[in-house]
């Protein structure tokens, strides 16, 4: 039976205490937000969760933020939380849905399909009157998780150089739209405003119903189709530092469309290089 990519409220109540589920708070926050993901998450998470500090699951020798780790780190990383690759993973966030995306493509860039995002993450958990916990978790038995990287998931700066002039290429921005137009300044220093020439603008929020659940897979296409998006072109989805680009990701897969991949950079590289061509306003 296929698992994910999206799992219900319902199906983690009733499975979530199987053995071989692994649920994972995955939150984080923007550089001008009053909060920090491990902080919330001690107050208040789904019983049994474990944080996944996307932080972490980072480069620690790049200075852009949540660019994907070396086979070794993440391997490291994951197993030491008690996943094998036999688990069934469940990744949530506090906003409902924001960053799990991140930690779902994470995962299957590094060849774990087993794995769904919570459908509307902690806030319809906890608006529906079930259970959460604080504090740390239980420590986890360790294990060993083999990687077997999928790099055509991802893309890096010369990739989406070299898109921009090709008529088979269309990148999407998941950015808010007044960040993409460049009317608003980007909360990152040294990062200017704008937008990849020739991409177009999708907000991640637009793929949300009022319950931070994801819109129906017609209605995802219908947005995806307005996009620009026509199962041709190949599909690179951007975003401020690569993690709500991932929600992009997410609902192309829910909506049945192909495959695209993830400009990990993003628009905190771009934005932060004086070597990029930028634009503003919205053509």
């Amino acid at each position: 039976m296929t698992f994910g990519p999206l799992v219900t409220s319902e199906w983690l109540a009733r499975e979530g205490n199987a053995a071989d589920v692994v649920v994972f708070d995955a939150s984080t926050y923007l550089p001008n937000e009053a909060k920090r993901g491990r902080d919330e998450y001690l107050k208040a998470h789904i019983p049994g969760a474990r944080f996944f500090d996307i932080d972490a699951f980072s480069d620690p020798d790049t200075p852009l933020p949540h660019t994907v780790p070396s086979q070794g780190r993440f391997a490291r990383l994951i197993a030491a939380e008690g996943v094998d690759n036999h688990s069934r993973v469940v990744v949530y966030d506090q906003k409902g849905l924001f960053s799990a995306a991140r930690a779902w493509w994470l995962f299957r860039y590094f060849g774990h399909q087993h794995v769904a995002v919570l459908d509307g993450g902690l806030p319809k958990w906890l608006a529906e009157g079930r259970p959460s916990e604080s504090g740390e978790p239980a420590v986890a038995t360790g294990c060993t998780f083999t990687t077997n990287v999928h790099t055509r998931k991802l893309r890096g700066l010369g990739d989406v150089l070299e898109a921009i002039d090709r008529e088979d290429s269309l990148i999407l921005d998941a950015r808010a739209a007044n960040r993409f137009d460049g009317s608003t300044a980007e909360a990152r220093p040294g990062v200017v405003s704008g937008h990849i020439p020739g991409s177009r603008n999708l907000p991640y929020s637009k793929l949300l119903r009022n319950d931070h659940t994801l819109q129906s897979p017609d209605t995802l296409r219908t947005l995806f189709a307005e996009a620009g998006v026509d199962g041709k072109k190949t599909v690179i989805t951007s975003c401020g530092s690569g993690v709500t680009a991932a929600v992009l990701l997410l609902g192309l897969e829910v909506a049945g469309l192909p495959e695209a991949a993830l400009y990990d950079g993003s628009w905190t590289e771009w934005g932060g290089r004086a070597d990029t061509p930028k634009v503003t306003g919205i053509f």
